[in-house]
């Protein structure tokens, strides 16, 4: 019986093992088997970075009062001269 996956502590480090995932998926050493499960964790993790990313939108989207401005470095630049 396979054991259950643990959350991941941070974003970064669930981005950190995504990314080593992808690495062992591309150099091609796993099994089908152990692909299909490397597979599956990736699908888990990437939900996860989504869920933390749209929570994270959401809380500036309140800080910010919903009124998000876009950045134009252009502009910034010019205003500090």
């Amino acid at each position: 019986m396979a054991k259950a996956p643990t959350a991941p502590k941070s974003f970064e480090s669930a981005i950190a093992e995504l990314e080593a995932i992808v690495q062992e998926m591309e150099n091609g050493a796993i099994s089908l088997e152990q692909a299909l499960e490397r597979y599956q964790r990736g699908a888990s993790l990437l939900k996860h970075c989504q869920e933390t990313l749209q929570a994270a939108e959401q809380r500036v989207r309140q800080l910010e009062n919903n009124v998000l401005a876009p950045l134009n470095p252009a502009e910034d630049m010019r205003d500090q001269e």
